[in-house]
């Protein structure tokens, strides 16, 4: 399993944006498709991007597509997720997670692919 931190949230107003990084001292990381979930209060975790290992191929939630895009750079072994134009509907905490393959041409967009989590950090989208 690979150590993940997140990092970025915080209390941001409608319409702002904000970048949230998924940081990892494993190099290993990069060998490994990385996805960003959501968890709401009283909802469940929800997957809203994820990108393959080698940053070629990428999935959006439709609730984001447009406004949050996720990227890697592997030399730096990080994964961001740049998001604009934020809702309300987008507060909860955001967790990065890593696959539990090696090298999966697509990223996975099922929880159970993936193995490693974060602990996760907070975004509150509010006026």
């Amino acid at each position: 399993q690979v150590q993940l931190v997140e990092s970025g949230g915080r209390l941001v107003q409608p319409g702002d944006s904000l970048r949230l990084s998924c940081t990892s001292s494993d190099r290993t990381l990069e060998r490994y498709g990385v996805g960003w979930f959501r968890q709401a209060p009283g909802k469940e975790r929800e997957l809203v991007a994820a990108i393959s290992w080698s940053g070629g191929n990428t999935y959006y939630a439709d609730a984001v597509k447009d406004r949050f895009t996720i990227s890697r750079d592997n030399r730096k072994t990080a994964v961001w997720l740049q998001m604009n134009n934020l809702k309300p509907d987008d507060t909860g905490i955001y967790y990065c997670a890593a696959d539990g393959l090696i090298r999966s041409v697509t990223p996975p967009t099922t929880r159970q692919r993936y193995n490693s989590w974060g602990q996760g950090t907070q975004v509150t989208v509010s006026s």
